[in-house]
């Protein structure tokens, strides 16, 4: 059985659940341990519990080290710093052999078990960002993705998160400073600070919209999963997908389906709140910089159920980074 964690409040609860739903399609047996970081996320996901999931609240999570510098950071920063501390919670109350944080805005189109038997006899897995080209900013926000990280329950896989747990306590900070970068920059230094740090190799792997471009039309059907990385909902009924070009394919076989879920599930939950929703007015007063990547991406039929949403998009017109109506 795979064994998973993850956190997030409110706002990310659609992207949370969307992300469960679609372990429950493709992995044999797993089991995900969700942090809930507010009490808004925490009723919703007991109300009407997941399958296969575990709900922790964060008041049973939370200890005096990570409370004393929770007030001098922001909640993306505070959530940042918590990332190693879910992992080391996992895998000691519930005794794991192993456990993997995800992201809660990745989504799975077939099973990671793959990656996890790539690691061998190796005790942690890390992914690289593989940038496409015009993307890299390896420099500043890290050569690897804190999106899927493994750890086996071993004396290898302690040293890494334990190093890693105590660095973000000291320094977790959404800006590029002396060499880090949040919780994510610390991972550059692992495959040569460790023993037993395995590089993921596979190329489907961590498909997101920075890399995007490296993917053919026709390889849309082999990845594993996608990084929906700062997908927002605008007040206005449009889409921010971070200012990336997003080829066709993936826009129309990927986004789209994605985007429809997102809506079924805050649709069921009863609040748009669920979808990250940003005021539209933000990106427009803050200039043409921000348009690029907005996408109208709410003329799909609403009355399609949140399962089906995610296959019946099949066509590969392929639409420019701007507005459409």
């Amino acid at each position: 059985m795979l064994h998973f964690c993850t956190l997030f409040n409110s706002k990310y609860y659609a992207k949370g659940v969307a992300m469960h739903h679609s372990l429950t399609r493709v992995c044999a047996e797993f089991h995900l341990y969700i942090f809930a970081f507010d009490e808004a996320s925490y009723r919703l996901l007991t109300v009407e519990p997941l399958a296969h999931t575990t709900v922790i609240p964060l008041a049973a999570f939370e200890h005096d080290a990570l409370l004393q510098v929770k007030p001098g950071r922001s909640m993306a920063e505070y959530c940042w710093t918590c990332t190693p501390f879910t992992v080391k919670y996992c895998l000691e109350k519930f005794g794991l052999s192993a456990c993997t944080y995800l992201d809660a805005d990745l989504f799975f189109y077939k099973d990671p078990s793959v990656l996890i038997a790539e690691m061998g006899g190796r005790s942690v897995l890390i992914t690289p960002h593989n940038y496409s080209a015009g993307y890299d900013v390896s420099a500043t926000a890290g050569i690897y993705c804190v999106q899927f990280v493994t750890f086996k329950n071993t004396p290898d896989g302690w040293r890494v998160l334990n190093w890693w747990a105590d660095a973000c306590l000291q320094w977790c900070y959404a800006r590029y400073e002396d060499g880090k970068m949040g919780d994510q920059k610390y991972l550059d230094s692992w495959p040569f600070m460790f023993k037993g740090v395995h590089i993921c190799k596979n190329k489907y792997a961590g498909a997101a919209p920075w890399n995007a471009n490296n993917y053919l039309p026709g390889e849309t059907g082999e990845i594993i999963f996608f990084h929906y990385h700062d997908l927002q909902y605008l007040s206005n009924g449009s889409w921010y997908l971070g200012g990336y070009d997003i080829p066709g394919a993936i826009l129309n076989e990927l986004y789209r389906p994605y985007i429809e879920l997102l809506k079924s599930i805050a649709r069921i939950a009863g609040t748009v709140d669920t979808l990250n929703t940003t005021d539209a007015g933000t990106f427009s007063i803050l200039g043409a910089k921000y348009k690029t990547g907005i996408y109208r991406l709410d003329l799909l039929a609403a009355s399609k159920n949140f399962i089906d949403a995610l296959f019946f998009i099949k066509r590969r017109r392929h639409y420019k980074n701007n507005f459409l109506n």
